[in-house]
């Protein structure tokens, strides 16, 4: 079964930039991988996603322009850049893994999950 682990998240400023990974081991067969995030009080939803095999990238429209992520195929590995961070998208940040061969937004859609890492910006 494929595991999936976060890392990188902490404390920055309002305009700041943060850069979290998530590292993937295991039986590695997802064609999409996302990215969610949760805040206090508030339902999971989907910050972003990529193709594992093409590359090709989708983002809500709360962080297009902000954030940008990549995968790097031979070391299991999807990122997250997140540039000009505001407080509201202080969360618990969680990457998932889905196999079917179109891109999902729900949280439904998504069957592998990692424990989450947070992330607070500050004002």
């Amino acid at each position: 079964q494929v595991q999936l682990v976060e890392s990188g998240g902490g404390l920055v400023q309002a305009g700041g930039s943060l850069r979290l990974s998530c590292a993937a081991s295991g039986r590695i067969a997802s064609r999409y991988v996302a990215w969610f995030r949760q805040a206090p009080g508030k339902e999971r939803e989907f910050v972003g996603a990529i193709s594992r095999s093409i590359g090709t990238t989708y983002y809500a429209d709360a962080v297009k322009g902000r954030f940008t992520i990549s995968r790097d195929n031979a070391k299991n590995t999807m990122y997250l850049q997140m540039n000009n961070l505001k407080p509201e998208d202080t969360a618990v940040y969680y990457c998932a893994g889905r196999y079917a061969n179109t891109l999902g937004r729900r949280e439904d859609d998504y069957s592998t999950w990692g424990q989450g890492t947070q992330i607070t910006v500050s004002s």
